[in-house]
């Protein structure tokens, strides 16, 4: 597991626990902190970089945050886009996956789905990334996919976490009806 993550944890866990009555109606949001490469990818590199050393960058932890608040708290979408797009690494996980959330709460599904397939080479077992793809497969009518993208975050991440309370609350909405997250 990711070091990162795992520092990480305690805290999510803490504040899931105190926020989860509000969660009840909203979905969660990723973290602001993006996640390690994993292990196996921590010595091979793409374009002459590693990966380790720019989730690792003060620098580049500063503009990831930023876009982070710029998409969970003030809502703009595009502009995250723009601000992640900056970073040059849409091959991490967790920089794909909050474009591909971009694109999708700009109802640009094809591009959003592009983004979180990028986020799942980079690291299948990324659990938001499968979280925010089941969302999209409900938005596009697939529950069967979405049902198979909750299965996969019970085998990741456990049946606890806020990530599947997230997608198993919406998948038991009605077909058609609005997501609220």
């Amino acid at each position: 597991m990711r070091k990162l993550s795992m520092l990480l944890l305690p805290g999510l866990v803490a504040v899931s626990l105190a926020a989860a009555p509000v969660l009840s109606s909203a979905y969660a949001a990723g973290s602001d902190e993006p996640s390690s490469p994993p292990k196996s990818d921590s010595s091979s590199s793409k374009k002459g970089k590693k990966k380790s050393s720019s989730v690792s960058d003060p620098k580049f932890l500063a503009a990831y945050r930023t876009a982070y608040t710029t998409i969970y708290d003030n809502h703009d979408y595009t502009g995250a886009i723009g601000q992640l797009k900056s970073l040059k690494r849409d091959d991490v996980a967790d920089v794909a996956n909050l474009i591909g959330y971009s694109y999708r709460k700009l109802g640009d599904y094809q591009s959003s789905k592009v983004y979180y397939e990028l986020a799942l080479k980079d690291d299948p077992n990324h659990v938001r990334t499968w979280q925010y793809y089941g969302l999209w497969q409900l938005e596009q009518g697939n529950r069967e996919q979405a049902q198979y993208h909750l299965n996969k975050i019970a085998s990741l991440a456990g049946t606890d976490s806020s990530e599947y309370r997230s997608l198993a609350a919406a998948l038991d909405k009605p077909t058609g009806a609005t997501l609220v997250y």
